[in-house]
């Protein structure tokens, strides 16, 4: 099919191609200010739950998507990469799953409005991102019992749609299912928002974006980017491709495989290198080297959007 390029998730100047995590930690922000007022008396520890923030410290990631509108980018992705029940079990926030959907698809829409106002002819979109969760429908959490599962399809599918719900009553102009190491998963988000789709009558864009882990060139899953197509076709994405984990060089020969196959548009937002503790940033390539292997691949005409990626929320 035409390709024609778009290149979004661009990276802010000077700041690593990895997207809202480190960006967040360039705050230092303490326990106290994950807590805020609202959760200063919860039993658990907050520190670390990034979505949180869009409640209690907003204006950090405002600012961050700021500053990816202002280096160019047309889709801003909601900082909910872990708002959903299953994920927020971990900090005792299960119940907020969907209040933190909706708050991150507004704080997003309202800047993308904000920057579409200013040049209407360069319209920001609000991708409202549904994670892959911190349970696994293919693996057992216990090496002695391999048929043991800590969560069901049918919990799973309940949490995206409440999840998807939520992203869609904020705002968002399309779902992103992301970072998918394990398609079964990404089963579950596809079931739980055609569900949603249905009960609300009416659609948005889906984009589907799952994760290579290693030079297995497979899913932690273990399927080929091949087979992890084949496996979610059906599910008529606007676009398909791979984001994380691995870099741009890495990354390129999956990327092509999925172009040659896809009869959708590709995406891909790559890991700027693979993650070294050592670095200052924390990952070894440039903005400038990931962008000229990303413009490469746009020359090449195996991507439709572009950009660089994170191991969590948001980009």
């Amino acid at each position: 099919m035409p390709r024609k390029l778009k290149l979004t998730f661009d990276t802010p100047p000077d700041v690593h191609a990895c997207g809202n995590s480190c960006l967040i930690q360039q705050h230092g922000l303490t326990e106290a200010d994950y807590r805020g007022v609202r959760f200063a008396d919860h039993p658990r520890e907050l520190k670390g739950d990034n979505d949180l923030l869009v409640l209690t410290l907003p204006a950090i990631i405002g600012g961050i998507h700021r500053a990816y509108l202002e280096a160019g980018a047309d889709i801003i992705e909601t900082c909910s990469f872990n708002a959903t029940r299953v994920s927020q079990a971990d900090y005792g926030l299960s119940d907020l799953a969907y209040e933190l959907n909706v708050a991150s698809a507004r704080l997003a829409r309202g800047l993308c409005d904000e920057y579409t106002a200013r040049t209407p002819s360069t319209p920001r979109f609000c991708a409202g991102v549904l994670g892959p969760t911190s349970r696994s429908l293919s693996f057992s959490p216990d090496v002695n019992d391999p048929g043991y599962r800590n969560v069901e399809f049918s919990a799973l599918v309940d949490d995206y749609f409440d999840a998807a719900r939520g992203l869609m009553d904020g705002g968002a102009d399309l779902l992103l299912i992301e970072t998918i190491f394990d398609t079964l998963n990404a089963k579950a988000a596809v079931f739980a928002i055609e569900k949603l789709f249905e009960t609300l009558s009416r659609r948005l864009p889906v984009m589907i974006s799952g994760t290579i882990t290693d030079a297995s060139g497979r899913t932690l899953s273990g399927q080929t980017a091949a087979a992890f197509w084949n496996s979610l076709a059906h599910a008529r994405p606007i676009s398909f491709g791979l984001n994380c984990a691995l870099g741009a060089k890495d990354l390129r020969a999956y990327v092509a495989d999925l172009a040659a196959r896809c009869s959708t548009f590709v995406s891909a937002h790559p890991n700027a290198g693979l993650p070294n503790p050592l670095s200052p940033t924390g990952y070894d390539e440039t903005p400038e080297a990931l962008a000229a292997e990303i413009g490469d691949w746009a020359r090449a005409g195996l991507v439709n959007i572009g950009g660089g990626a994170a191991q969590c929320a948001g980009r």
